[in-house]
């Protein structure tokens, strides 16, 4: 179990999971994920999705696969016919199919029936088949709820250690040519208060320490590599220090020694006090590189700046495995932890966020 859970909530904790495309392999690690009794006694979980397909599933791949019984969980069923949901291949029927369930448990969760929600992998392509032009399920939940900004945080607690590791991606899926242009102080600033403000939140870190990484090799060398750490991102770090009293800001740390210290803790080769409570990086694969190597079966998504907890595994729909009984449910087990673990971290700061002068 990837995270610390607690059965004794100040509320009784309420998580929804739609089950995303029927077609991949969502069906399979949710019920996988939920055969994990530590789970399903620390909340009440209902499943959005098919129940006929949930059963199918579970009628061919149990018990040579350990997997929750459909028939014991909650599950708000909308069926198609199965016939029209061919295995391992995104339609436009399965896409309407997982757009369907996401509206549903989001619908829900915006009248205060879930704190929280887990999404099972979508496939873009079968979105945009059935007419939903959506870049991905952030940019539904955030249009739905109001939120104009928002950032994607990648969390994963090591298997050897314990040691949580927590990164943000200032930008994310742009040409590497375009990522000097798009990183802006505007855009560093909006992305370090959502970071700051989940640590708050979300994990209980009252005086945050973040790393935040360097653009060019060794941080610029003082110019000789890359202009942009003298130019605006050591002054805009800065004024960030004094507009946030209350965190430490680290940088701009060099991008090939940033991850030195995670990756000890992670593997257990130095103290979790010599490493930061999360870490900035300013381009997808500066942070992704990292963090898949340390946790590539068990990374989780967490969406900062909604009004409820979001959480999804980090991989996709897998349709060349699907039904095969052979996907991993490690990071959609982690990724209901963590939700868990989040919403009761909510109720037990409400009313506790101090972000400094910002």
């Amino acid at each position: 179990m990837p995270s610390s859970l607690s059965a004794a909530s100040p509320a009784p904790v309420r998580l929804v999971i739609p089950m995303g495309d029927p077609a991949g392999i969502g069906p399979e690690v949710v019920l996988k994920a939920l055969a994990d009794d530590r789970l399903t006694q620390a909340a009440r979980i209902t499943v959005v999705g098919s129940r006929l397909l949930l059963q199918r599933t579970y009628d061919q791949l149990a018990p040579a696969a350990k997997m929750a019984d459909p028939a014991t969980l909650d599950i708000w069923s909308e069926d198609l016919p199965l016939e029209t949901l061919p295995g391992g291949q995104g339609t436009a029927a399965s896409g309407a199919a997982s757009f369907g369930y996401l509206k549903m448990a989001l619908a829900a969760t915006l009248v205060g029936q879930f704190q929280g929600i887990v999404t099972a992998p979508i496939a873009k392509s079968a979105w945009h088949a059935a007419g939903h032009e959506y870049p991905g399920q952030t940019e539904v939940l955030a249009e739905a709820a109001g939120c104009h900004r928002f950032a994607m945080a990648f969390v994963a607690r090591s298997p050897h250690t314990g040691w949580q590791l927590r990164a943000l991606l200032a930008t994310t899926h742009i040409p590497l040519a375009q990522v000097p242009q798009a990183l802006t102080p505007e855009l560093l600033s909006q992305k370090l208060a959502l970071l700051l403000a989940g640590l708050q939140q979300d994990f209980g870190v009252s005086r945050p320490r973040v790393a935040i990484a360097g653009l060019n090799p060794h941080s610029g060398e003082q110019g000789r590599l890359g202009i942009e750490e003298t130019t605006w991102i050591i002054p805009w770090l800065q004024q960030q220090r004094q507009r946030y009293p209350q965190a430490e800001l680290v940088g701009p740390i060099p991008p090939d020694t940033l991850w030195v210290g995670p990756g000890q803790a992670w593997y257990g080769t130095t103290a979790s006090t010599s490493t930061y409570d999360a870490y900035l990086a300013l381009y997808h694969d500066q942070g992704l590189i990292p963090v898949k190597l340390m946790a590539f079966d068990r990374a989780v998504n967490t969406t900062l700046g909604l009004p409820f907890v979001r959480t999804s595994p980090d991989h996709g729909t897998a349709f060349d495995i699907a039904g095969q009984g052979i996907a991993d449910a490690t990071s959609m087990t982690a990724a209901i932890a963590l939700a868990l673990e989040l919403i009761q971290q909510r109720q037990a700061n409400q009313g506790r966020l101090n972000l400094g002068n910002g």
